[in-house]
């Protein structure tokens, strides 16, 4: 055959292999054609977002998501992070359509090549686009390694390429991809790994995001450094031979240590039963999905510093409560741990992200014990714990623990130079629990929540949830019928023994006082509050009627069943924290008490409002009654139960309370702005211990959150602020000094 003829009929074979590969592919696309996804749903692509609840400084509370991303514009990404992406996943992608056809190629028949003669799997090398119809479509083209799989990613990839531009799909993409540690997209991962904005990133900090996008589980710089720099290294190259950088920058980046200043485990939030109930709150109105993916943003009226003083004041005197009852040994230990890949030298413990820092409280494993001193272990520090550091145990070394053991401990001074510690204190959770709660009296926003000792170990949010018995917190309520119903704090009272009767086959019912003594005939119904006397309270509820004292105390907020009992007035009956907490609020805000608001504004990813609330008052008593309640209540703090809280020079008013056996101690207390509360007890009742009443348990704590409150209003006011006081309120000097009347009962006009 002369060389035409081969020539032609090569060329038809050609033309007959071609149509053959064409048809087969034609047919291979409408084949997956109808299992694509439509693209167009990308238009109006909502990635799972955090939804973020913060304070009213505008300080971050917490945040909900199962994805943690924020999503950031093409312009917010700097170019050295998008260079350095591109050149270590995929350099030519501003140029390629979509597909690299030959790396593809190349990679099918190494592929081919690997599984026939070593059985190993070939790393992929898919373009960004096609990374992205992978994440973006999972259901649609899967993740299982498979030609089908790469077919359905490459015809998606195309599509993608066709209706987006470049800098939109590059968007996509670094919002999307994983970043390790559950942390998704570039402004996360920046935040996670440099504790700053993707914005500010720079060339090594950009290198070493790109390096780890394939391998983030275990190249991480929180879990394996070495691998990290291997890959930012490779990345520094690469970026060299595209272009971006020269040579001897890469070479000298290359030298320098990855510095990290993120954590990979996120700090606990600061106010986590307040959080709990925020999300809860979202939950009913939104759903589920709504508060972990939709990107709500919330604002909410709690104040950071008050919520740590509360956190921190509860937390102190709990401790130093249940040491009082003696050191419990430790229930957790890592014994069952240990293997011959496992030592005491090798643990970690999943608390051990962070470095410890002074005042720190801290598990910390029990390496070794010798004489007096036990040696411990926090991560790669070491530590001992001298005797000094345990003396309340009232113990020796060998009894307070065991190598293995986990012990809680105050970690006191850190010397990072030989990654040393010492010990402050040998601490251990305590088994009483407490709540605190403040409001502001003029909105009802909720200010500082604490629902227990550890969000850790228990969820149930006793600020908000447990009833308890209120003990001598009743009384105003019986203090406050009387003043309306026309008594005034002059107003005799008698504390001598009674009786009443009880009932059919019923011993007399005979009230008693705390400290089983009467003061007689003629206490005057501001000193009988003031010392919180039983006796003078309950004859009063008697003298006005049990329905009656019981309907004010419903109009001022008390929700739970109330039974006409006597036994009533000194706190028999039971009610939340968050009831007792604003209906005490009502006394300094003129009778208005304000529905406590957990939530100010929700907005949506785009900044949509979706829920506005505004204060909601309800007039629960008249203003000059309430005035005179505060007075009295005033006098508690200045001469009665309450008096060491006077030393914090300020207007001061609150009601100590004690339940029987000393079950339960309480506290609430106001100045013109807020009101806190605080209860102190074991959530199955039993005895605090021997006198642990309101003022001796629950007091301190008030008065420590108050300090620091009370500190930081004189430096923003000129002035202590006053209780407003209604016009027909009348100051009048009578015999026991200068006291409050309602115009009409002063001395000579009227009164009981």
């Amino acid at each position: 055959m002369n060389l035409p003829g081969l020539v032609r009929s090569f060329g038809i074979v050609a033309l007959v292999v071609g149509a053959a590969l064409a048809g087969t592919a034609s047919g291979v696309v409408f084949a997956f054609v109808g299992d694509l996804p439509a693209i167009s749903a990308l238009d109006n692509w909502s990635p799972a977002t955090i939804t973020r609840v913060y304070g009213r400084d505008g300080t971050l509370v917490g945040d909900f998501a199962t994805e943690r991303r924020q999503i950031v514009a093409y312009d917010d990404i700097p170019e050295v992070l998008r260079q350095a992406i591109m050149s270590a996943e995929d350099g030519d992608f501003m140029a390629h359509g979509g597909l690299k056809v030959g790396r593809m190629l190349l990679a099918a028949l190494q592929a081919v090549k690997d599984k026939l003669f070593s059985g190993a799997r070939t790393p992929g090398r898919s373009t960004i686009t096609q990374q992205l119809a992978r994440q973006l479509f999972p259901d649609s083209v899967g993740f299982e390694r498979s030609p089908e799989r790469k077919i359905k990613e490459a015809l998606v990839a195309l599509q993608i390429e066709k209706r987006y531009t470049k800098p939109e799909v590059f968007t996509m993409y670094a919002n999307k991809v994983y970043w390790g540690h559950g942390v998704y997209g570039v402004e996360a991962a920046a935040r996670l790994y440099f504790g700053k904005s993707v914005r500010d990133v720079n060339l090594d900090e950009a290198a070493m995001l790109a390096g780890i996008i394939q391998g983030h589980q275990r190249q991480s710089p929180y879990v394996t450094m070495e691998a990290a720099v291997r890959r930012r290294n490779y990345t520094l190259g690469r970026m060299a031979a595209e272009g971006y950088i020269t040579r001897d920058e890469a070479e000298a980046a290359m030298k320098r240590p990855i510095v990290t200043h993120g954590e990979p485990s996120r700090p606990p939030s600061m106010a986590p039963y307040f959080l709990e109930a925020v999300r809860q709150h979202l939950d009913d109105h939104y759903g589920a999905q709504a508060v972990y993916e939709g990107g709500l943003s919330v604002k909410t009226g709690l104040d950071p510093q008050l919520q740590r003083a509360a956190s921190d004041a509860l937390d102190w005197k709990l401790r130093q409560l249940d040491k009082l009852r003696g050191y419990r040994a430790p229930t957790r230990h890592v014994r069952e741990s240990l293997s011959e890949k496992v030592t005491l030298d090798t643990y970690r413990h999943p608390r051990w992200t962070r470095e410890p820092v002074d005042g720190d409280l801290a598990e910390a494993l029990v390496m070794n014990i010798v004489g007096d001193t036990i040696t411990l272990r926090i991560g790669r520090w070491h530590g001992t714990l001298p005797r000094s550091a345990y003396t309340w145990t009232r113990r020796r070394a060998a009894q307070l623990a065991k190598p293995g053991d986990l012990l809680e401990v105050r970690v006191g001074t850190v010397n990072p130079e030989d990654n040393s510690f010492v010990v402050k204190t040998l601490e251990q959770r305590p088994l009483l629990q407490g709540a605190v709660l403040a409001i502001e009296n003029r909105t009802g926003q909720v200010l500082a929540m604490v629902g227990g000792s550890s969000f850790e170990d228990t969820k149930f949010n006793r600020s908000m949830q447990a009833l308890r018995q209120v003990g001598s917190l009743f009384k105003p309520f019986v203090y406050t019928t009387a003043i309306d119903r026309g008594y005034t704090a002059l107003s005799p009272l008698d504390d001598v023994p009674t009786s009443f009767y009880a009932g059919p086959n019923q011993p007399p019912y005979e009230p008693k006082n705390y400290d089983r003594k009467f003061m007689g005939e003629g206490l005057t119904l501001r000193r009988a509050l003031e010392l919180s006397r039983n006796v003078p309270a309950i004859r009063l509820m008697d003298a006005l009627g049990p329905p009656t004292v019981i309907e004010y105390a419903k109009r001022l907020g008390i929700t739970a069943p109330l039974p006409p009992y006597l036994s009533v007035a000194i706190g028999s009956a039971e009610a939340t924290l968050i009831e007792m907490v604003s209906a005490y609020a009502a006394y300094p805000n003129q009778g208005v008490r304000m529905k406590p608001q957990l939530v100010l504004t929700v907005n949506d990813r785009e900044g949509n409002v979706l829920e506005l609330h505004r204060p909601e008052p309800h007039e629960a008593i008249r203003a000059d009654t309430a005035y005179v309640l505060a007075e009295l209540m005033q006098g508690v703090v200045r001469h009665g139960t309450a008096a060491s809280a006077a030393s914090l020079d300020w207007p001061l008013g609150g009601k100590t309370g004690t339940t029987d056996d000393y079950t339960d101690a309480w506290f609430i207390g106001f100045d013109p702005d807020i009101t806190v509360g605080v209860w102190i007890g074991y959530d199955q009742k039993r005895t605090i211990g021997n006198d642990m009443t309101g003022t001796h348990a629950a007091l301190p704590v008030w008065k420590e959150i108050m300090k620091p409150w009370v500190e930081r209003r004189r430096k923003e006011l000129k002035e202590p602020p006053e209780f407003a006081r209604p016009g027909n309120i009348l100051i009048v000097n009578t015999e026991f000094g200068r006291e409050v009347f309602i115009a009409g009962t002063e001395p000579g006009r009227g009164g009981h």
